[in-house]
């Protein structure tokens, strides 16, 4: 029933009004409304589908301590580390603040999921028609992806929401530029920018935008103040996030399977998904449609309006209009989804910082280009209300050929290990009184995750605490204390070894000194007890006793 409002032969109305403004404010047509609507309810719907995972991962871990400390230990602890993620750790504060646990640590990314895909939806509708920006959302919703990032307590899904709003109101300010819209556009790109500084690339992909619709100097000198400014309050993140480059030195230089894996997620793991995704964005590059606009300028030289218009033309999606500034959905979707991929994968053959998640943002623009490649080759079809199902029915079955991917995206082993485990080995084993040692450092972020399961262990290598030094996971005494705590444990004493089985006996391992001398002084006064071992992902619990 909803899908047949979105062809209705007035859903083209908002195109006219954008064309030739009425004295009042155009209302958005049930089909419009729809378009953006349903994509954001499945959105909602797929982040809440399995949210409680049951465990956190290392970088969820991250947020969630760092979140909960009071605003003087963040101040401190940006000064030396993550200072990228300071203004997201910000907004944690205050969300945690009203409810700790997992669930609200991924509720934010569940909303800007949602939000994300309205946007998309918006501007399909805005761009083209109200069934593109249906399919467009749709899709963007059912993508693997962005469901696994809609489920985790880091940035980017925030990221790719700021990312939608900033193209959204650029598309709203070149097509009536007043200098509110502008300044609105400036200061969601710098607020996007601040939660994740690589997000300024899109800047870049903004300006293709603008060169590729031919926007008139007034245009131009406005963005270029607007993204000038958001710029210059991205510096001094930029200055302090360079001295703290070392936590993203494991990060290795790109090459093409990185590239082949970004495109397949962006796109769709699944062969099937893949090609059609990639074929119906190739369309809509190779023959966009004519715009609205342009098909209005051709027809108010022989007509004195739109009535005779063809409903084809009426249904058009717009293009490119030098006089009229406004951009076509071609010109924002494809620079949108390849320029900052591309800027980051040069820049990265020098500097090491190609991750897909940080290019989660740029994701957006191929269901957009899809969306659009569709309604190219469906457009002539007169069945407008069967073809709009149709589309609609071929997002649905990409998403079940893709549900296997949603389902392991919900599994508490979906990520790089899994902390809770861990935290109840500990738990169920030790006893108050015993001793524990992590190795690496790092692997402490199980204790500051989960501290339930320790309460009331001697941390042996403990000098101070994460909050009172101003790091995420303490500071440890050296090889020396740490032999003198071990000597003064009575004999028969139980410590309890928490290690990372993904990095303990490497080579990485070997590099540390400081951890091998940990393991070091470990061995010269406890004898390990191999069958109490437990491993689970990740993860291990090992008992050693004094001898």
């Amino acid at each position: 029933m909803g899908l047949t409002e979105l062809e209705r032969p007035g859903a083209a109305a908002p195109e006219v009004a954008a064309a030739q403004p009425p004295p009042g404010r155009a209302r958005p047509t049930r089909g419009a409304v729809l378009a953006v609507a349903v994509p954001a309810a499945v959105m909602l719907a797929l982040g809440l589908w399995g949210l409680d995972r049951g465990t956190m991962w290392r970088d969820e871990s991250a947020t969630f301590q760092v979140a909960r400390r009071s605003l003087p230990e963040m101040r401190h602890l940006l000064g030396t580390i993550d200072a990228v993620h300071g203004l997201y750790y910000l907004l944690m504060h205050a969300v945690l603040a009203v409810r700790p646990d997992e669930m609200a640590l991924r509720l934010p990314s569940v909303a800007a999921s949602a939000a994300t895909a309205a946007l998309v939806g918006a501007l399909g509708c805005r761009l083209a028609r109200p069934r593109v920006g249906l399919w467009a959302g749709l899709l963007y919703a059912v993508t693997p992806f962005v469901s696994h990032y809609a489920q985790e307590g880091r940035s980017y899904a925030l990221v790719a929401a700021g990312a939608a709003l900033g193209t959204w109101l650029l598309v709203r300010a070149a097509e009536h530029g007043s200098y509110g819209r502008w300044a609105g556009y400036g200061s969601v790109m710098a607020g996007t920018a601040l939660l994740h500084e690589f997000a300024v690339l899109l800047l870049a992909a903004h300006a293709v935008t603008l060169l590729l619709s031919r926007v008139p100097w007034r245009t131009w000198r406005r963005w270029g103040c607007a993204a000038a400014a958001a710029c210059l309050l991205l510096i001094p993140l930029v200055i302090v996030s360079r001295g703290q480059s070392a936590q993203v030195s494991w990060i290795r230089t790109p090459g093409l399977p990185e590239a082949e894996a970004l495109v397949k997620a962006f796109a769709g793991p699944e062969r099937a998904v893949l090609g059609a995704v990639l074929v119906l964005a190739a369309v809509a590059v190779l023959a966009p449609v004519r715009g609205l606009r342009g098909a209005v300028s051709g027809l108010r030289k022989t007509r004195p309006g739109l009535r005779g218009a063809s409903p084809g033309l009426r249904g058009a999606a717009p293009s490119p209009s030098p006089r009229g500034g406004a951009l076509g959905l071609t010109a924002v979707a494809l620079p949108w989804a390849v320029v900052p991929p591309v800027l980051l994968y040069a820049a990265a053959q020098y500097q090491p910082l190609f991750l897909d998640r940080y290019l989660l943002f740029c994701l957006a623009g191929v269901p957009l280009l899809a969306a659009a490649g569709a309604e190219r080759i469906l457009g002539p079809v007169p069945w407008r209300r069967t073809v709009t199902a149709l589309g609609a029915a071929a997002v649905l079955a990409a998403f079940a050929v893709q549900l296997p991917l949603h389902e392991r995206e919900r599994l508490p082993t979906s990520r790089g290990d899994a902390l809770a485990p861990v935290a109840a080995a500990a738990g169920r084993l030790a006893r108050p009184g015993d001793a524990v040692l992590f190795l690496p450092q790092y692997e402490r972020r199980v204790a500051l995750a989960y501290p339930r399961g320790f309460t009331g262990l001697y941390d042996l290598t403990l000098k101070r605490s994460p909050a009172a030094s101003g790091t995420l996971f303490g500071t440890e005494v050296g090889a020396g204390e740490l032999r003198e705590r071990l000597a003064r444990l009575p004999s028969g004493s139980r410590v309890w070894v928490v290690g990372d089985t993904n990095t303990v006996g490497t080579r990485w391992f070997r590099g540390q000194r400081a951890e091998l001398a940990k393991a070091d002084a470990l061995a010269a006064f406890c004898r390990e007890e191999r069958e109490a071992a437990v491993f689970v992902r990740g993860g291990m619990v090992a008992l050693y006793v004094r001898r």
